[in-house]
């Protein structure tokens, strides 16, 4: 069972949308806390859904995948470690029971998480899909 991430930043719209198509994604679960900033180019909400539209490809928000305003501030400017945001986040996760929804993310589709990151090695995505496998052993992560 595949399960993809991305993130937008530095990419083209082109390379962006080739990517969601060479990896067969057929649902897109948006997982930023703000999805409507100008400084997100072809990625802000509306544009974003419509996008995945023409691409046949589901658009799914969902605000318990997303770090609180608290945590997302504390981490930009540095005033905790990627080692304090990972295991706060992922308590966070926990206290939210997200894997009771992995039928809705997940299911019998090809679901690609995403937020603004380019790379998923300090993401909040990557610990999405990760606390997610802990429930399913067969999930392969494949970051795009």
């Amino acid at each position: 069972m595949f399960v993809t991430t991305i993130g937008f930043s530095k990419k083209s719209l082109r390379t962006f949308a080739s990517a969601l198509q060479h990896h067969k994604v057929d649902r897109v679960i948006d997982t930023r806390l703000h999805n409507t900033s100008q400084l997100a180019g072809f990625a802000k909400k509306d544009d974003l859904e419509f996008i995945l539209e023409l691409l046949q490809i589901d658009y799914l928000h969902d605000l318990s995948l997303a770090p609180t305003e608290s945590l997302l501030k504390a981490i930009k400017q540095k005033e905790i470690s990627w080692r304090e945001f990972e295991t706060t986040f992922t308590d966070l996760l926990q206290q939210r029971k997200i894997e009771t929804r992995m039928n809705d993310w997940v299911g019998d589709s090809v679901p690609c998480f995403l937020c603004s990151e380019e790379k998923p090695h300090h993401c909040h995505r990557k610990l999405v899909v990760e606390y997610l496998r802990e429930f399913d052993h067969r999930i392969e992560i494949v970051h795009l």
